[in-house]
């Protein structure tokens, strides 16, 4: 068997274990968060439209990943709940800048206190060249996932390696029985 068909096979593994796991989480249940696309504050004529965020979707957070309810998979990126903006407390910039994300979501139609994420980066698991050039591409930061020895694998801090890391299949698996029912601390 040639490496690009070991690849093909991990990469439809991928794909199936996606698929089967964001059907267990909808059908017992579980609420997924929305995944949202942030547009930046623009100049419409003589006013500047704030920022607000669109939906592109609903997904659950598991670990470093996002998984969409159509099993699509994503890189996370940032997190936010929807709330007002109110008045500024001029505490910090980093403070300001978050109500104005928070507010950004509320912009875009999320209700009052829904997580939304946002700037995650979607990973093509069903084309295995393609998360290899996505994974070779330098400007893009560590990936949590990649292909190594023949499977699509899981790593929890960038930087790690991933032979020896645990199986797409296997993270997902084990993530959504968290999920479902989480262990008491």
């Amino acid at each position: 068997m040639t490496a690009e068909a070991w690849d093909e096979a991990a990469a439809a593994r991928a794909a199936a274990a996606c698929a089967e796991t964001a059907a267990r989480l909808a059908a017992e249940g579980v609420e997924p968060e929305h995944l949202a696309e942030l547009e930046p504050a623009r100049k419409v004529l003589l006013w500047t439209r704030p920022a607000r965020m669109r939906s592109r979707g609903r997904v659950w957070r598991i670990g470093p990943l996002l998984l969409g309810a159509d099993g699509a998979l994503f890189a996370a990126g940032r997190a936010t709940r929807a709330a007002e903006r109110g008045r500024p407390g001029y505490q910090s910039v980093s403070r300001e800048e978050r109500r104005e994300l928070a507010a950004a979501a509320l912009r875009g139609g999320f209700a009052s206190g829904d997580p939304v994420n946002y700037d995650a980066l979607a990973l093509p698991i069903a084309d295995p060249a393609a998360l290899r050039a996505l994974a070779a591409d330098p400007a893009v930061a560590e990936l949590p996932l990649g292909l190594a020895d023949g499977e699509v694998r899981v790593r929890w801090r960038a930087g790690a390696p991933l032979a020896g890391a645990q199986t797409l299949a296997a993270f997902l698996t084990e993530r959504a029985a968290l999920i479902r029912s989480p262990e008491p601390n």
